[in-house]
C-alpha cells in the first residue's frame, strides 16, 4: 500500500507513531538533571493527544510528494509548541483545569511552578528541534522561513494572543466577527502553521499551491473549534478528557451560544466544504487530508 493509498485511521496511527518516535528522541531523558522538570515534560507530551498538527504536517508532505521521515523535525516542532500551550492554558490563572485528556494535568500531577518551567521548556526545545534536525529539505533560507512561521504562529500575533482575547472575553457579548478573530488565532495559527511548515519544505512551491493549502487550513483550523464548542455542549467529561461545560460554566462566548446550536453545526459544514474545495488541484495524494476535514467535523472529543 503507497502512502496516497493510506485510509485516514491508518496513516494517523503512522503519524502519531513517526512522531512519538522522533518526540522519544528530542525529549530530554529522565535520568538527566534537573530530572522532575524532564519527567514533567515527558508527561506532558506523551500524555495521549491525537496529534493532529503533526499529521497535518505529514499529510500536507504526502501532498507535495515529501517523505515522512525528512518532516519528523517540522511534525515535533509543532506538538512541542501545542503541548506547551495546553499546560498554560491549565494553570489556574489561566481557564483553571484539572483534567487533560482524561488525566491530571500538569500543575496538579506536579504543581504550578514546575508546570510553567515545562510550558517554557517545551517552547523553546520547539525551536531547537528546527535549528538542529540535519533532516529537514530545503535550503537555509527555508529553515528560516520555517521558524519564521512557527514564531508568528506562537506568539502574540497568533496561539499567545488569541488566548489573552480569550482571557479577556470572559463575561463578555462578544459578536461572530469577533469570536472568529479569536480562534483564528488561538487554535487556527497553529493548524495553519502545521500546514505552511510542510509546505516551507517545498523549494520553489507555486504560490498558488500554498494560497490553496492555507485556505484549506484556515477553514478547518475554524471548524476545529466549532466542533470543540459543539462538543463542549453535547459531549460528556469522560469522552472529551476534559471537563464538560466548562465554557459555558465559564461564562465564555462560543458558537452555538451565538449562533444557535443547528447553525452552528451548518457553519461547521460549510468550512468543511471549503477546505475539500481548496484541495481541488490535487489528486489522490491529498485524500487523507480531505479525509481529515470529514473527520474534525464529525469526531466525538
Amino acid at each position: 500500500m503507497t502512502q496516497a493509498e493510506m485510509s485516514l485511521n491508518t496513516f494517523m496511527t503512522r503519524s502519531r507513531e513517526q512522531v512519538d518516535s522522533a518526540l522519544e528522541r528530542w525529549l530530554p531523558k529522565t535520568d538527566q538533571q534537573p530530572q522532575r522538570l524532564h519527567e514533567a515534560m515527558r508527561y506532558t507530551v506523551f500524555n495521549g493527544g491525537k496529534r493532529i498538527r503533526p499529521f497535518l504536517v505529514y499529510a500536507t508532505g504526502q501532498a507535495l510528494g515529501i517523505p515522512m521521515k525528512t518532516l519528523d523535525g517540522a511534525a515535533c516542532a509543532v506538538e512541542l509548541i501545542h503541548a506547551y500551550s495546553l499546560v498554560h492554558d491549565d494553570l489556574p490563572a489561566m481557564d483553571d483545569d484539572d483534567l487533560r485528556r482524561g488525566k491530571p494535568t500538569c500543575h496538579v500531577a506536579y504543581d504550578e511552578a514546575t508546570a510553567i518551567l515545562v510550558g517554557d521548556a517545551l517552547q523553546t526545545l520547539a525551536f531547537q528541534v528546527l535549528i538542529d534536525d540535519t533532516d529537514l529539505p530545503g535550503n537555509a533560507q527555508g529553515k528560516l522561513k520555517m521558524i519564521q512561521a512557527l514564531a508568528n504562529a506562537s506568539g502574540s500575533r497568533g496561539m499567545v494572543g488569541g488566548q489573552a482575547i480569550d482571557l479577556d472575553s470572559v463575561g463578555r457579548q462578544l459578536s461572530l466577527e469577533q469570536l472568529e478573530t479569536m480562534h483564528m488565532h488561538k487554535t487556527g495559527a497553529l493548524i495553519r502553521c502545521s500546514v505552511c511548515i510542510a509546505a516551507l519544505a517545498t523549494l520553489n512551491l507555486n504560490p498558488k499551491t500554498l494560497h490553496n493549502l492555507d485556505t484549506y487550513a484556515q477553514s478547518i483550523g475554524l471548524a476545529f473549534q466549532i466542533q470543540d464548542d459543539i462538543l463542549d455542549e453535547e459531549s460528556n467529561t469522560e469522552a472529551l478528557g476534559k471537563t464538560q461545560g466548562k465554557d459555558r460554566d465559564n461564562n465564555k462566548p462560543t458558537y452555538p451560544s451565538l449562533m444557535g446550536m443547528d447553525n452552528a453545526k451548518q457553519k461547521a459544514q460549510q468550512l468543511h466544504a471549503k477546505a475539500t474545495e481548496a484541495l481541488s488541484q490535487f489528486g489522490h495524494e491529498a485524500n487523507v487530508l480531505r479525509e481529515l476535514s470529514r473527520y474534525i467535523i464529525e469526531r466525538h472529543n
